[in-house]
Formats: structure tokens, sequence, C-alpha cells
């Protein structure tokens, strides 16, 4: 018999006037088995600061208020988990699923022969934790571990969000149990049928569950492995790659603003800056002073913690000389505002350049295939900036692993589709050769 156990060491999470408690925190030890689940304090207490999530341990060459260290705490952690450890497995010898009250009697008695004082304890029946109750650690733990920017947390809000509208549309509580094969597949007609999404959105939106119904397998808080299996059938196209051609770039940054709309003079430094240096809204959003140093920009990447050395151009220079004096908040380099309010206001900078080449996008909503046409302005977002540094600079020639130097892509996959436009562009231009050859012929 296997019995499927998770065992948690982590500071207990407390609050004072409606503030974390970040000092002196019990560490907490939690058990997890068979839909029950008993907590036990350690007998420690450290600093939230000098504890390491990741490891489940106390931070090496640490102490804690009593002076008691790293090494000290984490020896007994060690030893509380092997102790769980064997009881379980004599259980598992027996072929026998034990009670809570079994666990805790076992382990206080293994604990007494040892020490002289017992961890104290909360057994908790029933129920374990909720569903929605393990997504929010499962937020909060992923948030915490891969350094998560403000933007990924509001895409984890929109996957709770689609999953609390699915509860009020089924009027039935989801529970690990539910997400069965027919489970899945019912949250994939919701989605296509009542949310109306694409099928590309539908497949990002399960891959987000399925990383949430992984993590809690892996924790021990159920067994239902359905999700490891499930590959809905969505058509998809490859997403086109938006980006500005330099003859687009030049007419962008020429066009007369009107006085009226002041404002998207700042949008379009800020949109030009992102198009000459490669960067993330969100790092040119982070970029400080300090970050220009003499003919490069030195930036720790906020989505991949990249740490990049890109040097300077006539273009980023003017740019940075533009706003030298003036004094932005948290000494900021360049005059930011919010990533959407941005997008907004692209799109009305795009249009009033003049870019508005008929863009055809095809997406599938089920198995029907849906041809749209736009006008090049309204695909425009911020991203739009990397893309054109990347699909130009590989069109000028500068060969695909400077570039990568510069964007932090760490493989030729990610690439690909640039060097393809690339490619395309290149072709194109040797087109212009023809007339000169036939003039000779």
């Amino acid at each position: 018999m296997n019995i499927k156990r998770n065992i948690i060491f982590t500071p207990e999470s407390r609050k004072k006037d409606g503030l974390p408690i970040v000092e002196n925190v019990p560490i907490r030890m939690r058990v997890i088995f068979g839909g029950k689940r008993i907590d036990f304090t350690t007998g420690y207490r450290i600093d939230v600061a000098k504890w390491d999530y990741e490891k489940q341990r106390v931070k090496n060459g640490s102490t804690n208020k009593l002076k008691q260290s790293s090494s000290e705490i984490n020896a007994d952690i060690n030893n509380y988990e092997s102790i769980i450890q064997s009881i379980f497995k004599e259980y598992e010898v027996a072929n026998t699923l034990p009670t809570p009250a079994q666990i805790r009697l076992s382990f206080n008695e293994r604990i007494k022969a040892s020490v002289n004082e017992e961890p104290t304890e909360e057994i908790i029946e029933e129920p374990v934790i909720s569903f929605w109750e393990l997504y929010d650690e499962f937020v909060k733990e992923n948030g915490r571990l891969n350094n998560w920017t403000h933007a990924t947390f509001q895409k984890f809000k929109t996957v709770n969000n689609h999953l609390t509208d699915f509860r009020n549309y089924l009027e039935h509580e989801l529970s690990f149990d539910f997400f069965s094969e027919d489970g899945l597949n019912d949250y994939v007609d919701y989605l296509r049928n009542v949310e109306d999404m694409r099928n590309v959105t539908i497949g990002k939106q399960i891959s987000f569950l399925k990383w949430f119904l992984r993590w809690s397998a892996r924790k021990g808080y159920h067994s239902n492995m359905a999700f490891d299996s499930f590959k809905p059938k969505l058509k998809s196209t490859q997403k086109k790659v938006i980006f500005l051609t330099t003859e687009e770039l030049t007419r962008l940054r020429d066009v007369t603003i009107p006085s009226a709309k002041q404002y998207l003079e700042r949008v379009r430094d800020i949109f030009l800056f992102l198009c000459f240096s490669g960067l993330r809204y969100s790092d040119i959003a982070n970029l400080k002073r300090s970050d220009i140093k003499a003919g490069h920009i030195e930036v720790t990447t906020m989505k991949t913690a990249d740490s990049l050395s890109i040097e300077l151009n006539a273009q980023t220079k003017s740019i940075i000389e533009k706003y030298k004096d003036i004094q932005f908040k948290n000494d900021r380099v360049l005059p930011i505002i919010t990533n959407q309010k941005f997008n907004v206001y692209l799109k009305e900078l795009g249009q009033l350049a003049g870019i508005d080449e008929p863009i055809r996008e095809t997406f599938y909503k089920g198995n029907e295939r849906i041809d749209m046409v736009t006008p090049k302005y309204v695909l425009l977002g911020s991203h739009a900036g990397r893309r054109t540094f990347i699909c130009n600079a590989l069109a000028l020639g500068i060969p695909p692993h400077v570039v990568m130097k510069w964007t932090g892509h760490s493989d030729y996959k990610a690439m690909k589709p640039y060097i393809d436009i690339a490619d395309n562009i290149k072709a194109q231009a040797m087109t212009k050769f023809d007339n000169l050859l036939g003039q000779h012929t």
C-alpha cells in the first residue's frame, strides 16, 4: 500500500493590525494525507526573512531570537520529517491507512523518547483545505518562488475569475475530484460556448489550470491525475508577429502630434525606446537612472531575472537625454504610465501615424475557422516594440546570437519566427535589384 502524503515546514501566517508578522514567527509542520491534515508547531521560531521557502529550512548561518542556530533548528526539522516518514512506512507495510489521531500519537511517543517536550498539534478532520484556499496558496507560493510580476499575478487572478464563473454557471462547487476527463471537457465547452474564447486562449487557460492541479497533486492534496493525460483537440494557427517596418517607424517618429494630445509624445518616446533597445515594457517601467552606464544599460529583467548589458544607440541616447533633467517617481528614467493605458494610447498614436496596413488574423473557435482583417494600429501593444527591435536587427544582418545577448533569449527556438521574418524582409529587398539589372540587359 502506498500512502500519498505531504510534509510541509513553513513559518505560520500571522497578522497584527492587518499587517503580516514577519519576526519571531513559529515554524509549523503540516502533515497532509488521505483527505486530512495535522498541524504541529515545531517548538522553534524564526524571522521570515531567514526562512528558505523552497528548501523549507532555515537559511544557513541564521539564528533566531534565542540564538538557536540554523544547523540546530534544521537538524530537529530533519528529525521530525524522518519520524513522520517512518510512521507512514510502517502503516504501508501493514497495508493500513492510519487516522490523524494515530499519526499524532505515534509521533508524540517517539518525540518523547528523544526530547523532553513534544510539539503541540491541531488535528483537522474535515475538510482538508478548500479548492479555493489551495488555489490562493498555489498563487502565493509560486509567485514568491518564481518572482512573478504584477502582470502574472493578474493573469492568475483572471484564471480564478473564470473558474468562479464556471462554478456559478454549473451551480455546483468545484473540487479536485470534479476535474476528471468529463469535468475538464465541460470546462473547455464552457470557455468556448459561454465565455466565447478562441481556441488558443482556451489552451492557455487549461494549461494554467493543469499547473495548479499538478502542483496540488505533488503536494498530496489530491490523487486525481486525469489532467495529466488531458489534451483537448484545439485547432490553432501560429500567432502573427506584429512589428513595425523601418518605414513605419519613421512615419511614427515624424508624425505631428496635435497640441490637444501632447500625452502621445511621451507614449511615442517610450515606444521608440522599446523599438531601439529590445527591452520589455516591465523593464522600461523599472529602469532607474543608476542603470544607465557609460554607453550602455545594465538591467536585471523582471520576467526572467536575466542580467543584460545593452549598448546605447543614437535613438536611445537622445530619448534619455530628453528626460535627464525631469525627476520621475522612484528615480525612473522615463515617464512611465500603466501598461494598459500605454497600449490604449499606442493604438491612438498608430492611427494618427497612418499605421493602417490591413492585417488578416486567422483563428479558431471550436472547429470554426474565422478570418478577421483589422488595421495594423489596432494590433499594436507595448510588446510590438521588442518584436520590432528583433525583426529589424536581424533584417540588418546582425547575427542572431548577438541579438539574443541583448534580448535575453536563451535558445534559437524562440528566435525562429523572427529569423523567418527577417529572411522574408531580405528576400523582398533583393527584388529591388531586379530593375537595376533589367536596365543593363
